[in-house]
């Protein structure tokens, strides 16, 4: 496995860069001007930033300062403290965003991001209006109420969620500890039927999945969905604040996968949260990895917002 301090997956064009915040040493790589309109753009479960690989170099030949961050668990980005809570809950990573954000001394941002990157670009633009000029959101709006999404299924619904609850059990997490590489490949095939690139792509993300916090991190993620697990008590105050999932008032974009096997665009909902909803596309023949299998609607949304100033 690459180092912590170096990562053999940085493409070229890109800088790997280092921040600490409050809980973590963040790595991320950044494209373009450093004096740019910044976009941050955010990767789900289980991808990486190599989701981006398309879409960061198309915004920073325009100009824009793109920052593509590995979230918590993914690739070299690490804890600061061995005793920090392996936390995958929506406030941990809204936080570890919010933090990202403070500690480049970014303004006027666009956020981009999908599954749990979706996930904490809603937090952020819900809660930092004031850092957050636009947001471009995979599925709509991503934020959980109290009882996160376990709650209500129907057997359609049950059967497509079937990776949740298997985690929920000691089973299912010695399952994902064991390979979760072998089982980050499954659901890729699973969530993107279509896409006939996955096989290679996800050689170029495979390395991410094997951070030694990966598995803690989704499995906690799961769990305290469910309400198995406690929180981190250091987001506990933003936890709360989602409880009731906050309007979002910046422009956003919405993209659905219409090939997307878990989270189809029938059953997203909560657009009525998106204050000022620009437009929500349904893109053909994608699965749930939506920059990587449509960069160009991506960079297309990013664009849009950016010119709305």
């Amino acid at each position: 496995m690459a180092g912590a301090d170096s990562w053999a997956a940085t493409p070229a064009g890109a800088s790997l860069r280092r921040v600490r915040t409050s809980m973590l040493d963040c790595a991320y790589e950044e494209w373009g001007d450093p004096a740019g309109r910044p976009a941050v753009l955010l990767h789900g479960f289980p991808y990486d930033p190599r989701a981006y690989d398309e879409v960061a170099p198309a915004l920073a030949s325009e100009g824009l300062r793109v920052i593509v961050p590995y979230l918590r668990g993914y690739g070299p980005t690490r804890f600061l403290r061995e005793d920090q809570p392996r936390s995958g809950e929506q406030a941990a990573l809204g936080a570890d965003l919010i933090d990202l954000i403070e500690a480049l001394g970014l303004s006027g941002a666009i956020l981009v991001g999908y599954d749990w990157g979706g996930r904490a670009a809603c937090i952020a633009a819900a809660t930092r209006p004031d850092r957050v000029a636009g947001l471009v959101t995979g599925g709509g709006y991503n934020i959980f109420g109290p009882g996160g999404r376990y709650h209500a299924f129907d057997a359609e619904t049950a059967h497509r969620m079937w990776y949740a609850y298997l985690l929920q059990g000691p089973a299912g997490a010695n399952l994902f500890a064991h390979d979760p590489v072998g089982f980050s490949r499954y659901i890729w095939g699973l969530w993107s039927p279509s896409w006939q690139g996955a096989e290679e792509a996800f050689a170029r993300s495979a390395e991410s999945f094997r951070n030694p916090d990966y598995a803690a991190v989704v499995i906690h993620s799961y769990r305290h969905r469910a309400g198995l697990v406690d929180g981190d008590p250091q987001v506990v105050k933003l936890a709360r604040s989602l409880e009731d999932r906050p309007v979002i008032g910046v422009p956003t974009v919405v993209l659905c996968g219409g090939d997307d096997t878990v989270q189809p665009p029938a059953s997203t909902t909560g657009d009525e949260r998106l204050a000022r909803l620009v437009e929500r596309r349904v893109l053909s023949g994608v699965g749930h990895n939506i920059p990587q299998e449509a960069p160009g609607a991506v960079a297309e949304a990013v664009r849009r917002l950016a010119e709305m100033g």
